[in-house]
């Protein structure tokens, strides 16, 4: 028996204009979690893609179960009992969670010719499910589940092929805490039979406790491989960085002045979303946003810029009452909004930079007002380029290309070019790692210093008291306090958190 289940040997591997991989390594033993852990843009999911058959690699090899081995594409890869979960879930909302599961692996029963076994496929799926602890039912569309449900769909999906190595892509990355404690569960079961788990997070809390070995890689390098035990998190970003880092968040010196935004009696037409809430922004504030899933505070923001309707309510802005109907009035009004699902709601993934840095303001780069003034949008998009690190090939790069906190930077770029005044910012660092966070705060911390007023909603803690200037709760779908000064504490703010209301 071979001491590993898996072994990827110098691989490397290239796209137009930026050598993504060059000579790296990674071992995966049975029966044990290996971190595999770098900045955004470090060739982490490259790397997996290459392992999933995504990506054909250029120079490497892959051994498995210590034999040579080609993986053609991903379907491939299953066959060879190699899973992947995905970071950006891709799901086919109109059809049932059985589909979904299943798809492209349909199990089939003959009459002459083939038809699709549904009787089979829904009693292994509710099998599945049931092993990560889910009782919805097989038929149900995926479509009416929660973006963490769906996270353990895709979890399910995994296991139910019988995969011996099995990626796992931020795979908390949308899941409540309780969620993450059923996943960790999952986790150590599969350890327990033997399989080889690749673990891709940027949450430091997580990795130490649940991984074996830590890999990390830095700018398509792999720079070492360690035991889980003998890292701590200054040595895990020292390695990741290249550089030591001493503080997580930035120095912050803006000043919150008059109010800017006074939202008061705002209720949902929905009558499970958000009620009766009302709070104010200053000019210069960071207002940051807590609560725990199902709290509305996505909700509500999109009321806010009109992407929700309301039933109540009244939104001043620099002392006058205006009137949201749908995006483009909060846009004409100064305020705009950097969406949750970065990939669903945010980029065009197929447009380049170009294109989704000017989409939003289109109309101030118009020519003789038919034609755009390609200089213009070329200028304002090297500008962000430089002033933002936007880490690219070219401005002609497709997007869905670049790495997470390089989109997250180009879509800040798209609303910068508006020049709002306020920006609502929902979970800017989501699936990002701890360089580009720092980068992200620095860009937030500015912005603030120039006068702009930023709500910044995120489901880390720590984030938001190392980031806020005062902080607003919400628990199901209501405003249950403020916190600021000396008050801002995680425990203060989870007893707010959860602090139901009718």
């Amino acid at each position: 028996m071979p001491d590993y289940l898996i072994e990827m040997n110098g691989i490397s591997k290239s796209f137009p204009g930026v050598k993504a991989l060059d000579g790296v390594n990674l071992k995966l033993r049975p029966g044990a979690v290996h971190a595999l852990m770098g900045e955004n843009g470090a060739g982490k999911s490259t790397l997996m893609k290459c392992l999933f058959g995504i990506y054909s690699m250029d120079e490497g090899e892959i051994l498995l179960n210590g034999q040579h081995t080609r993986i053609l594409n991903p379907f491939d890869a299953l066959k060879k009992g190699i899973a992947m979960v995905h970071q950006e879930l891709q799901p086919i909302p109109e059809r049932s969670i059985a589909e979904n599961m299943f798809c492209g692996r349909y199990p089939y029963k003959n009459f002459g010719i083939k038809v699709v076994d549904h009787a089979r496929m829904y009693q292994e799926t509710a099998a599945a499910l049931e092993r990560i602890g889910l009782n919805f039912d097989p038929r149900r569309k995926l479509g009416e589940l929660s973006v963490s449900q769906m996270q353990l769909i895709e979890i399910g999906k995994a296991i139910s092929v019988g995969a011996k190595v099995i990626i796992m892509d931020e795979p908390t990355s949308s899941l409540t805490q309780a969620e993450v404690e059923t996943l960790f569960s999952i986790i150590n079961i599969l350890r327990n039979e033997g399989c080889a788990i690749v673990y891709i997070s940027h949450k430091m809390d997580e990795i130490l406790r649940i991984s074996d070995e830590v890999t990390i890689m830095r700018d398509g390098k792999y720079i070492g491989t360690w035991p889980a035990a003998e890292l701590t998190t200054d040595k895990i970003i020292t390695h990741m960085v290249g550089r030591q880092m001493t503080n997580l968040y930035p120095e912050r010196d803006n000043k919150p002045g008059e109010v800017v935004l006074t939202v008061a009696d705002y209720t949902s037409i929905h009558p499970k979303s958000f009620r009766n809430a009302g709070f104010t922004l200053r000019k210069g504030e960071i207002l940051g946003i807590c609560g725990l899933v199902g709290a509305q505070r996505t909700e509500l923001m999109e009321g806010i810029f009109g992407l929700r309707a309301s039933v109540s309510g009244t939104v001043n802005y620099q002392g006058k009452k205006i009137k949201i109907r749908r995006p483009k009035d909060a846009i004409d009004n100064g305020i705009a909004l950097l969406t949750e699902e970065r990939r669903a709601t945010g980029i065009f993934g197929v447009l380049s930079i170009s294109d989704n840095v000017a989409i939003a303001s289109l109309s101030k780069y118009l020519k003789y007002l038919i034609m755009l003034d390609g200089k213009k949008i070329n200028a304002l998009v090297h500008d962000n380029i430089k002033k933002l690190n936007i880490k690219t090939p070219s401005e002609k790069t497709q997007i869905q290309s670049l790495s997470g906190g390089n989109q997250q930077k180009v879509i800040i770029s798209r609303w910068l070019a508006n020049d709002p005044d306020i920006l609502i910012m929902d979970e800017p660092t989501r699936g990002i790692d701890v360089g580009a966070k720092y980068e992200i705060y620095t860009i937030i911390a500015d912005l603030a210093k120039r006068g702009k007023s930023i709500i910044m909603i995120s489901s880390e803690m720590q984030e938001i008291i190392g980031m806020a200037d005062r902080v607003m709760v919400m628990c199901d779908g209501i405003i249950t306090g403020f916190v600021e000064n000396d008050d801002m504490t995680q425990e203060k703010i989870m007893e707010l958190a959860t602090r139901f209301e009718n």
